[in-house]
């Protein structure tokens, strides 16, 4: 197999440039998708609550049938982004991992299940349902989809591919946790299955090539068990799942940093499916990989003088969607005497004079930010890169 470093040095070449930050609708795929259909077989599998199509792509002749979906939270684009970057990836007749891939497997690739959320740029979809909340009652056009598709492939292994919040961090540590993966539980017991095993296992081998580039940013995510939830059902049903979680890299608020550690995992794990019959051997080293913590907050003022005491302020991000592009607004999250989380960017008043303009001219919690002032740097422009 190729070193991790001999794939990253190559992403360049199969990076999809045409698709960037974070606002990633059915709009911006379309081209692509029609690019695609000359090379790939691809299908429209029905369409979403706004009569969005859903479109699946189907690629390789191997035995191993692999399901891929990504945008089931249609604020989440990270993995969509890698997705294509993926495509051109396995696209390349000379490359000798990619070639394999395509032989030992077959990949059903949904790269956006929730277009209508991808839209308006919002977790739930057109009726403000959470797909990943509905594998049980069904109540939507995506999930209905989503569930006849899963019963047709009866894939090996399920790819569940999402986003996660920059209050994530890798343990309780000071390390931002750039990418999360679950093995989900399929019981209120969490029992440790074979099935699960076997994504623990995979999980294990993406764990140890990102090791070597974002060392201890690696979390795992809680997986305390819901029947609702996708991973847990299809878990359920003995298939084995892997949930991925896209985090935030320093200064990468678009996530077209961390948009290669998910290009990097996806290589990783579809090359040791293809390169070996798939067992439960070494699987313990999944739990290695320290739990979540929710650790960060976007902005941490420390020392500011605030009613003649001094306090820690925390500031957190919202995201909204303006003229087509995701801006960050500012919002006090926390004001104590301590606060014990980690703020990816610092500025301590005890050191430097700063200024905290919100929108009343008073600090309160849930209070949007104006602007943040350091010495003579202003910032009213977010986020603060650092």
């Amino acid at each position: 197999m190729s070193s991790t470093i001999d794939i990253l040095e190559q992403y360049t070449s199969y990076k999809e440039n045409s698709i960037q930050d974070r606002y990633i609708n059915y709009t911006d795929i379309k081209p692509l998708l029609k690019k695609w259909s000359v090379t790939f077989n691809i299908k429209e599998l029905g369409v979403s609550e706004n009569n969005l199509p859903i479109e699946l792509l189907t690629l390789g002749t191997g035995s191993k049938k692999l399901l891929l979906w990504s945008q089931m939270h249609g604020n989440e684009s990270t993995t969509t982004r890698a997705v294509f970057d993926l495509l051109n990836f396995l696209a390349d007749p000379l490359n000798t991992i990619a070639q394999n891939i395509l032989k030992e497997c077959t990949l059903y690739i949904v790269p956006m299940l929730n277009p209508d959320g991808s839209t308006l740029y919002t977790r739930a979809n057109f009726n403000e349902v959470d797909l990943n909340r509905d594998a049980q009652d069904l109540s939507q056009a995506e999930s209905i989809i989503f569930k006849k598709l899963v019963d047709e492939v009866d894939p090996l292994v399920a790819f569940n591919l999402h986003g996660q919040r920059t209050i994530f961090s890798a343990g309780q540590t000071n390390k931002s946790a750039i990418v999360s993966f679950l093995s989900p539980s399929s019981n209120a017991e969490r029992t440790v299955t074979e099935s699960r095993k076997i994504g623990m296992r995979i999980i294990s081998e993406m764990n140890t090539a990102l090791q070597q580039h974002i060392p201890n940013c690696v979390g795992r995510y809680d997986d305390g068990f819901n029947i609702n939830c996708t991973g847990d059902t299809l878990e359920n049903n003995n298939i084995t799942t892997i949930l991925f979680e896209a985090g935030h890299h320093p200064n990468d608020y678009k996530r077209e940093v961390t948009r290669k550690w998910m290009y990097l995992s996806l290589v990783t794990s579809l090359n040791f499916i293809a390169s070996n019959v798939l067992n439960s051997e070494g699987y313990d080293a999944y739990f290695d990989i320290p739990e979540n913590g929710k650790c960060f907050k976007d902005i941490i003022i420390r020392n500011y003088n605030y009613k003649n005491n001094k306090v820690d302020i925390s500031i957190q991000y919202k995201e909204q969607l303006q003229e087509n592009e995701v801006v960050f607004l500012p919002y006090i999250a926390d004001i104590q005497s301590n606060i014990s989380e980690y703020g990816h960017y610092e500025a301590n008043a005890a050191e430097d004079t700063i200024t905290i303009l919100t929108t009343t001219e008073k600090l309160k919690i849930d209070n949007k930010i104006v602007s943040i002032q350091v010495n003579d740097k202003e910032f009213s422009v977010f986020p603060i890169i650092y």
